[in-house]
């Protein structure tokens, strides 16, 4: 039976026969934490406990990783022949459909021991995964099936529901309604897992429908394969939300997973990288992530971490929890940059900044990666985005920060008052000061400038052409004289600097 299976994804399917010799991958500089695993993994899943399971379509087994430390826990537990897709019940038991010996074997997270060797199902079982009452529905691509598993019993109960052509990938809403991805009929298959009937017999969406994956909102995001897209599913009305979601020509979408948070990450077979899905928006946010040769499968663990099976590298690619940046403290500071800023928010460790698209410098993370510390690169006069980048993602502040024409420091220098004591008589019947800017070297202008002896407040005057204020002392020498003098401030504006000055008393 001829599948029409892309023949791009070797080592898919035993549809597709898996090479003898394959090409050793390209040496690739990846920020993000790689672990070496089985024979070609094109499947994973991860428990309750952590624990991530990959399935090793060429070497015949599953490798578990412990998710907190990123380490191989278990490096091979045989399974049956090819495995493919893998899935794990509440009751933490993983199921792992073999395409090539067509059953499904079944292990015991806990224990990471094999419980149940061998369930016959269809023929060439691919994906499975598991409804919220318990029961594990297994994709069988070369008979066009899917077939029902009860996990608390581990026996069949339905041998046969006909779908699509080529069923591939499966996903359980929490309606209880099971989404099947149909490679070769180019559509999307319902199932009532409550009656096990099918209610929905195609939803048509992309060329080469592979994966499908629930968000937190109920969508279904169905990636396609051959025409380089995702399309959406509104789970509630069964419709297509939109048109489908572009990806770059020749990505060859594989795998998807949605994480807590409702980012999608999507694999992309033929650019070896991840493309990351804000399901809130429908849009593809950062760039894609670079990851091993040929992502093929994709699962979130508890901890927020992405982990991303590379069929051709044999290994698997570690994504951190998504970035989230809150606020930028302060948020305005000067065109010629130099302004220490904070900024807040969550995953932010390993992260770079940029305002404005300029990198900031002086980056500096706390070991929380809540708050970043970091000086403001030069910008152009106005608002400027604010951007974080990790390997997880990145995070933006839309106009988050204003540059403001820098602030120059200004001089304020006051006149000495002067008085003849004896008899009492003013030489000058006025108080002056000068206010000159400090960077340009000129007089400031339409400034105000505020006269005080003591606490006294004497009166305000404006700065004239010359930059000189003049405040009539007439009826107040006498309390200048008392306070030996007086200050004259300047209070600053949002581009000078405050300045003040000290006018002495001289009695000749």
């Amino acid at each position: 039976m001829s599948t029409n299976i892309q023949p791009g994804l070797s080592g898919l399917l035993s549809a597709t026969v898996l090479p003898a010799d394959r090409t050793a991958a390209p040496i690739r500089l990846l920020a993000l934490t790689t672990i070496s695993v089985g024979s070609q993994p094109v499947g994973v899943a991860v428990a309750a406990n952590g624990n991530a399971y990959v399935a090793n379509t060429g070497s015949n087994d599953v490798t578990v990783i412990n998710t907190a430390t990123d380490t191989v826990l278990v490096p091979s537990i045989p399974v049956g022949t090819t495995p493919v897709g893998v899935a794990v019940a509440l009751n933490g038991k993983a199921y792992v459909a073999n395409s090539g010996s067509n059953d499904v074997t079944v292990i015991d997270t806990n224990s990471n021991t094999v419980l149940v060797p061998s369930i016959s199902v269809g023929t060439t079982p691919v994906g499975v995964a598991v409804a919220p009452n318990g029961n594990a529905y297994v994709t069988n691509l070369s008979d066009f099936t899917v077939t029902v598993i009860d996990t608390a019993t581990d026996t069949v109960i339905v041998p046969i529901l006909t779908v699509g052509i080529n069923p591939y990938g499966v996903a359980v809403a929490a309606n209880g309604n099971a989404y099947v991805t149909n490679v070769s009929s180019n559509d999307v298959t319902v199932i009532d897992t409550a009656t096990n009937n099918v209610i929905v017999p195609s939803i048509p969406v992309g060329n080469g429908p592979f994966d499908v994956a629930i968000a937190p909102n109920g969508n279904a995001y169905v990636t396609a394969v051959s025409s380089d897209n995702v399309t959406v599913i509104n789970t509630t009305t069964n419709t297509v939300v939109g048109a489908p979601i572009p990806l770059p020509v020749s990505s060859g979408p594989t795998g998807v997973a949605v994480a807590p948070d409702g980012k999608a990450y999507v694999a992309d077979y033929g650019s070896n990288d991840v493309t990351v899905i804000d399901t809130i928006t429908n849009t593809i946010v950062c760039t894609p992530i670079p990851v091993g040769t040929n992502p093929f499968a994709v699962a979130v663990a508890p901890n927020g971490k992405i982990y991303v099976a590379n069929q051709n590298s044999d290994d698997v690619s570690v994504i951190p929890p998504f970035p989230t940046l809150t606020s930028i403290s302060p948020n305005q500071g000067p065109t010629t940059g130099g302004t220490p800023v904070t900024l807040l928010g969550t995953n932010l460790t390993g992260a770079t900044v940029t305002i404005g698209g300029n990198p900031a410098t002086g980056v500096n993370v706390n070991p929380g990666g809540t708050a970043i510390h970091a000086i403001t690169p030069a910008g152009a006069l106005g608002p400027a985005t604010v951007t974080v980048t990790t390997d997880g993602g990145c995070a933006s502040l839309v106009n988050g920060f204003t540059y403001v024409t820098p602030s120059h420091a200004t001089s304020l220098t006051a006149t000495p008052a002067l008085a003849k004591l004896f008899p009492p008589h003013v030489y000058f019947p006025f108080l002056t000061a000068t206010l000159k800017d400090l960077v340009t070297g000129l007089p400031l202008p339409g400034q105000t400038i505020t006269f005080k002896t003591g606490t006294q407040v004497l009166g305000t005057a404006l700065t004239d052409a010359q930059g000189t204020a003049r405040l009539d002392e007439t009826l107040t020498l006498t309390l200048i004289l008392l306070n030996g003098g007086y200050t004259a401030t300047f209070a600053g504006t949002a581009n000078l600097l405050a300045s003040s000055a000290h006018g002495d008393v001289i009695a000749p």
